[in-house]
């Protein structure tokens, strides 16, 4: 691959380098952290933070994006590990990557489209919450017995003003200079203040050591048996779903703040590649990271360098500048990350929550909290279902019949709107079989049949009129609506002159 290095609507290389080291720094804190919730050892987590953020950089659909080892797929993780042991999550990853390899071949990332902008709004300030209640273990100790507890007195103070310099430092650097990420010069600042005044601040060290070597290719030590397969499929699948999700969402989120476009199926490409790799290399697979993605568009960061010199850092910090990553003060990583919440959460849902519709109003607090409690994908999930129920149910009251007088006395029922399986009772409830005349036309110019669900329903009212020994004439009916009608045989006449073009959702004509 060939860099350009000036600077470019596509990203500039000086801004891309300084922004991926500030991003490296954070990644460290994140990715020991995630290892740990996982249940595995911190390198693993280094090493997928590593590996998962240099090749989705390199191949993948959004250049800009960060991705590494996330909390919502660490969660996941820890059921496999504990019962299973850590070789059964590597090759649980590899399967992951195959798996998300398939759904960018099928080009079915298109799909993340169908997500409402409800669903978009509550699950970036979900995510910004998450973000900021992971940062709450910051303050918190534990003692000999490994029971946790917050901090008090002089510790609590320190922790709170060095969070606060270094937010501080991001919100009024930029108004002076933009030559550094106002990110990286807080976390440089920050952590010169602790070591030059010797103040007794936690560091990054004090989480775990980040030493270690090369990552190495290993073949996860499992059985290769079906009995393993149908243990690790399950998971497989949940971490598929998870990464790309949160990662086509973190695109989507990118592509507005930067009004540019990535590419969801290159990017689900990209994130199974890159989880197939680290699966072979003792990592513990990942997918995009919000938090660092905003980091790194906030500093300046817009192109492939920006991913790949964060990855490349990372590494040189695992390999040779270990002792000195470790000593950042966390309250540093936790003041940038503090900005990153501000900066995600969407707060104008505040101002325009009495502007919208009480149901997608709903839906933004329904996603953000289940977000919370729970994990993206199934927030994400809830809100599609919850959206499509409140359209059907809306679109249900928009089928309505304008009734005139036809020749010979007969009686024409013009209907207007969709006629899907949320409408088919209003549907029925528009005739009067019984007082009808003997001739009936309904007409389906204006209106447009959607599901199976329709075609039961005029079914339906066929049989009954010819229950009642009534002529009934459907118009303007799809030549599929004509090949479903069943039950009611010669009595119904069918006309589909002027047949409208458009197909029903129906099984029976596969």
């Amino acid at each position: 691959m060939i860099f350009n290095f000036e600077c470019t609507e596509h990203g500039c290389p000086k801004n891309d380098i300084l922004s991926g080291l500030t991003v490296a720094l954070a990644l460290v804190p994140e990715a020991v952290a995630f290892a740990f919730v996982a249940g595995v050892e911190p390198l693993v987590g280094l090493y997928a933070a590593f590996m998962v953020g240099l090749i989705t950089a390199i191949i993948g659909g959004r250049p800009g994006m960060i991705s590494g080892a996330t909390g919502a797929l660490a969660v996941v993780m820890v059921a496999l590990v504990a019962q299973h042991g850590v070789e059964y999550l590597f090759a649980a990853v590899v399967l992951m990557g195959l798996i998300q390899i398939g759904v960018g071949i099928l080009r079915l990332g298109k799909f993340i489209r169908i997500v409402p902008h409800p669903v978009m709004l509550g699950f970036v300030n979900g995510l910004a919450i998450v973000i900021f209640l992971a940062q709450l273990e910051s303050f918190q100790v534990k003692d000999a017995a490994g029971v946790s507890s917050w901090l008090e007195g002089e510790m609590l103070w320190l922790m709170l003003g060095l969070v606060a310099l270094t937010m501080a430092i991001i919100q009024y650097l930029p108004k002076l200079t933009k030559a550094v990420p106002s990110s990286l010069a807080a976390i440089i600042v920050v952590s010169l203040i602790v070591i030059g005044f010797g103040l007794e601040s936690r560091t990054v060290g004090d989480m775990a050591s980040i030493a270690g070597g090369l990552p190495e290719f290993h073949i996860p030590m499992v059985p290769f048996t079906l009995e393993t397969l149908w243990i690790i499929l399950p998971y497989s699948v949940i971490f598929a779903a998870i990464g790309l999700i949160e990662s086509l969402l973190t695109l989507t989120l990118i592509d507005e703040l930067t009004e540019t476009r990535g590419r969801g199926n290159k990017e689900c490409v990209g994130q199974g590649a890159a989880n197939l790799a680290t699966g072979f290399f003792g990592g513990m697979g990942g997918c995009a990271m919000i938090g660092q993605s905003m980091i790194n568009i906030n500093s300046g960061g817009r192109g492939r360098l920006s991913g790949i010199t964060a990855a490349i850092s990372l590494l040189i910090f695992i390999l040779f500048a270990s002792g000195l990553i470790e000593m950042i003060p966390l309250a540093a990583l936790v003041g940038v990350m503090f900005m990153v919440v501000i900066g995600t959460f969407e707060w104008s849902s505040f101002r325009i929550m009495g502007k919208i519709p009480r149901a997608d109003a709903f839906i933004i607090i329904l996603v953000s909290g289940v977000t919370v409690a729970t994990d993206l994908a199934i927030a994400v999930v809830v809100g599609v279902i919850v959206s499509a129920l409140v359209f059907a149910w809306e679109h249900a009251k928009h089928i309505r019949a304008e009734i005139t007088e036809g020749a010979m006395g007969s009686k024409i029922y013009d209907l207007h709107g969709p006629l899907f399986f949320a409408s088919v009772k209003n549907f029925q409830d528009l005739f009067d079989p019984k007082n009808d005349p003997d001739d009936v036309v309904v007409e389906f110019k204006n209106s447009k049949v959607m599901d199976h669900s329709a075609i039961e329903a005029i079914d339906t009212l066929a049989e009954r009129y010819m229950n009642a020994e009534k002529r009934l004439h459907l118009r303007h009916l799809s030549a599929e609506c004509q090949m479903l009608l069943s039950k009611a045989g010669d009595l119904v006449e069918v006309n589909v002159i002027e047949d409208p073009k458009y197909h029903v959702a129906d099984d029976r004509l596969a």
